[in-house]
């Protein structure tokens, strides 16, 4: 049985225990990403994820470092364009320590100049990383040529001549702007008591002001642009990535987006999968996924192949997607797809870990929790029909965007959807 509960200050709780289980895992998620920055500190929300592992007033970094493995280890955080997460899953009875922990590490950071310049390195070198990966490149590239700019084709970890650049006094401002209570949702899943619980986080979380006298940063809607991006590289394979501008994760028709992905490249009995890389062998690797928003979205394929198939490959994609436009996808497919997907939503929220992340994403985006029979009715509610009318609706071949990373000199031509 799930409850919401409020703190004085507007921090948003939520509950659901699971008492057959010994674990409990804790998060507090705050909305506020790479999406919320300008040009002049993107990077600083991962920047701030980074530094609140870096002592606190009350503890040090070996003393967060010392208490965290107390507790297993499994204290971590992670930044997204959206939302920056704080959270731990551990036995039920280190909860409290687990709480102390993370509030501490919110509410009390010290942010030492020191500190600051040796996790900058730390950070670049975390970029370069990402360059240095051509499937991730071509991902990031494309989102960020396709907003033109806009916040929401930031990268997550910045450049790094603005993490060079970011202050101590910026950070702190970023948290007196985002860190607030109205902006926060603490969620727990697993073996708890509530009564006890509420008590805890009052007194840990309960302090944090409601709300900021600071403007903060206006979400607007991201206007897509068709482009063709492409990165030479001296590597053996060339790695490709195709764009449509789709729906939002807040959509009604994310059910029939599932549907859609998973029948395309989304499963290892996809057609993009069977057709290319199993029947045909012109690519390692295939797949098609979502990378979806508040307010958009995009339908996105990715492919690995020696430079010589690149044509190959993109017009037995454009076949493939074609053939679904014009003649949809069989009765079997549809079945099997649904099932496939309910027992991956079933089986993947077992745990408190994911019934935590499920409810704190759920209530932080939504305002609510959805249930796994909501879900599961909205995938079965998804027809035939539904599914050609969505692949029509928005896989427009015309409109399509290509990133291309690899030692695109050897291609003597590339065939353009």
């Amino acid at each position: 049985m799930i409850d919401i509960k409020t703190l004085s200050n507007g921090i948003r709780v939520v509950m659901e225990p699971m008492p057959y289980l010994r674990s409990t895992s804790f998060g507090v998620w705050v909305k506020v990403g790479s999406r919320y920055e300008n040009k002049s500190n993107n990077g600083i929300a991962h920047v701030i994820e980074h530094m609140l592992f870096k002592g606190t007033k009350n503890k040090s970094a070996k003393d967060l470092a010392d208490e965290m493995a107390k507790i297993g280890g499994n204290v971590n955080a992670f930044t997204s364009k959206e939302c920056t997460s704080y959270y731990g899953t551990f036995l039920g009875e280190h909860l409290p320590l687990a709480v102390d922990i993370i509030s501490d590490m919110i509410k009390n950071s010290l942010f030492d100049d020191k500190d600051l310049k040796k996790e900058k390195g730390v950070i670049i070198e975390e970029i370069d990383m990402y360059n240095d990966s051509p499937e991730d490149l071509s991902h990031e590239m494309l989102q960020m040529k396709v907003w033109d700019d806009h916040p929401l084709g930031y990268q997550i970890s910045g450049t790094k001549k603005i993490v060079r650049s970011i202050t101590r006094e910026q950070i702190n401002d970023f948290m007196d702007t985002y860190y607030v209570g109205e902006n926060m949702i603490i969620s727990i899943a697993g073996q708890f008591d509530q009564e006890v619980l509420m008590e805890l986080l009052e007194e840990k979380f309960g302090d944090i002001k409601s709300s900021s006298h600071k403007e903060s940063a206006i979400i607007t809607r991201p206007n897509y642009h068709k482009v063709f991006y492409k990165k030479e590289k001296d590597i053996e394979q060339l790695h490709l990535n195709i764009a449509f501008d789709c729906v939002s994760s807040l959509s009604d028709e994310q059910y029939t987006f599932s549907i859609l992905n998973s029948i395309l490249g989304g499963s290892i009995n996809s057609r993009l999968f069977l057709q290319i890389r199993d029947k045909s062998g012109l690519t390692y690797s295939i797949y098609s996924y979502e990378s979806l928003y508040m307010d958009t979205g995009l339908f996105q394929i990715y492919a690995a192949m020696n430079p010589s198939q690149t044509t190959t490959v993109v017009k037995k994609i454009e076949d493939i997607i074609k053939d679904i436009k014009k003649n949809g996808i069989t009765p079997d497919e549809l079945s099997m797809t649904k099932e496939q997907l309910k027992t991956e939503i079933i089986l993947g929220n077992e745990s408190a870990k994911s019934r935590m992340n499920f409810n704190g994403k759920s209530l932080l985006f939504r305002g609510r929790v959805i249930t796994l029979e909501e879900i599961i009715e909205g995938i079965d509610r998804v027809s035939l029909e539904d599914v050609k009318s969505f692949a029509n609706k928005y896989l427009d071949l015309s409109k399509s965007s290509i990133s291309i990373v690899g030692n695109i000199k050897e291609i003597d031509e590339i065939y353009m959807l």
